[in-house]
């Protein structure tokens, strides 16, 4: 059975988890991280040292990074779907994938650890109100594509990359902060909440 190794909390766990319940794919869950077993122990270490999570042990095979984990389960289970075989539509999932990872994430990661996480070392008001101007810039950028397909941030159909996106699109609405009126997003938030597996391991009280 497959393992998956980080704590539920996590985002980017959040996205595996989120992605089996999808696939209707069973596994076993190992807790490591803040709050849990730690991630900087040899045993882990031996796993991915980078000492982060997620981590899946899939028998012998053993993969890191969130995003690489899901396009390898969602290859492995054959899901064109959600991972195109054509190039093009392929590109284009890879690409949201990929900024998600980067530009979203690095956005609002200090807004995110003062407010949520009470982080001591993210305490400067100045790069708080950066960091939530640079979110909400990007939430925009997201809005627009969104009113452009009409329906999920590919095409008009639910891939990969409304799981990350997803993700950090609940992270964005449960995170103290003032944020602009983005219909497309608002509707884009609701429509995955009526999905299953968003409503287990993301819209479940944890940001």
């Amino acid at each position: 059975m497959l393992e998956i190794l980080g704590r539920s909390t996590s985002i980017n766990v959040k996205k595996v988890l989120w992605l089996c319940a999808e696939l209707g794919l069973p596994y076993r869950q190992e807790s490591w991280g803040t709050g849990f077993r730690s991630t900087n122990v040899p045993e882990f270490l031996a796993l991915n040292p980078n000492g982060l999570v997620p981590v899946i042990r899939d028998g012998a095979f053993v993969l890191w990074e969130s995003n690489a984990i899901c396009r390898y389960l969602a290859a492995k289970e054959g899901r064109g779907d959600l991972l195109p075989h054509e190039l093009h539509a392929r590109a284009i999932v890879e690409q949201w994938m990929d900024w998600q990872a980067t530009e979203l994430n690095d956005a609002w990661r200090y807004a995110f650890m003062s407010l949520v996480r009470k982080s001591p070392a993210h305490g400067d008001p100045a790069a708080i109100a950066a960091s939530i101007e640079q979110w909400n810039r990007r939430m925009t950028m997201l809005d627009a594509r969104l009113a452009q397909t009409g329906a999920y941030v590919a095409s008009e159909a639910f891939t990969l990359a409304d799981i990350g996106i997803g993700v950090a699109t609940h992270r964005w609405f449960a995170t103290p902060i003032d944020r602009p009126a983005l219909p497309a997003v608002e509707a884009y938030y609701e429509g995955l909440s009526t999905r299953a597996g968003f409503r287990e391991h993301v819209r479940n009280g944890s940001p």
